[in-house]
């Protein structure tokens, strides 16, 4: 089986402490809560913020592989992104939660002498990012329950 076939697995631990998660990913821990304001401590980023940091830290690793395959001056990428639900311009109900839809709102920022042409070119490449694509694509969760 090729390191593509396998199956990544990532373990999350909900605590004693209400919302603080534990997430474990290989030999890499990191911790996700809810702010103060909804019950939790504010000890990590929370879920949303994840999302935004998977697909911003694949952004910046993709632009930065393409610009080395070209050589391209680009000494340093910044990405900042907003993520709110907004309402579906052409909702029927736009009291129903479904007519709400997500927006990512992500900016570019690099630092390096580069044309117009090159700054769209990686505008365009930052959308071909891996968690972009997954992201755009329809996804299929499946899930399971076992009783300890």
């Amino acid at each position: 089986m090729s390191d593509s076939d396998k199956k990544k697995i990532v373990h999350f631990h909900l605590g004693e402490e209400n919302y603080k998660t534990v997430m474990t990913a290989g030999k890499h821990e990191l911790i996700a809560d809810e702010p103060e304001h909804v019950g939790g401590k504010d000890e990590g980023p929370d879920p949303y913020d994840y999302l935004l940091m998977s697909l911003g830290s694949c952004t910046v690793i993709t632009l930065k592989m393409y610009a080395d395959r070209k050589e391209w001056p680009v000494e340093d990428i910044y990405v900042e992104m907003r993520h709110h639900k907004a309402h579906a311009e052409d909702c029927e109900d736009c009291d129903d939660p479904k007519a709400r839809i997500d927006k990512i709102e992500k900016d570019l920022i690099v630092k390096g002498d580069l044309s117009e042409e090159q700054l769209n070119r990686l505008l365009e490449i930052s959308k071909k990012c891996p968690v972009h694509k997954t992201m755009l694509n329809d996804v299929e969760i499946i899930s399971t329950v076992e009783k300890k």
